[in-house]
């Protein structure tokens, strides 16, 4: 499927964050980076702030056209590849390829099975003294039907 060097990330309790961080340096050093069990990715903070403030971002529109406004996912695979998509620079050549270069994936594909799976250490929620939600959590409070 894919060519090169590809990295495969579980997401599975890792600090959404700091593996965006992460994940964003590999793709600008041009490695091609998969992240798998993106529904299971940690946010830290309070569940019922983290919500509140999702809703809050859905809600903003255009005064003009209120259906044409900025749109916001509601997908934990394609939240956690905006997170990445702020953390690149998107405005440049070298940003919109490296954007390009990553895949996010609910659950686990067949198709990487064969992979070795790669966790980050500085990203694990191990790492957290306070409260976390995960992103499939998250993503259902704020009408994700998966």
């Amino acid at each position: 499927m894919l060519s090169g060097e590809v990295i495969v990330i579980n997401g599975e309790n890792m600090i959404m964050g700091r593996l965006a961080s992460v994940i964003a340096r590999k793709l600008l050093e041009g490695n091609r980076v998969v992240v798998v069990n993106a529904e299971k990715i940690a946010i830290s903070g309070n569940k019922r702030s983290i919500v509140n403030e999702y809703r809050a971002m859905l809600e903003i529109g255009t005064l003009r056209n209120p259906k044409r406004g900025p749109k916001h996912f509601r997908r934990p695979d394609k939240i956690f590849k905006d997170v990445v998509r702020g953390m690149l620079p998107k405005n440049t050549y070298r940003g919109r390829e490296a954007l390009k270069r990553l895949k996010v994936y609910i659950g686990f594909p067949d198709e990487f099975k064969r992979y070795k799976l790669v966790t980050i250490p500085e990203a694990d929620v191990s790492r957290l003294g306070r409260k976390y939600a995960l992103l499939g959590e998250v993503a259902r409070e704020i009408g994700w039907k998966g």
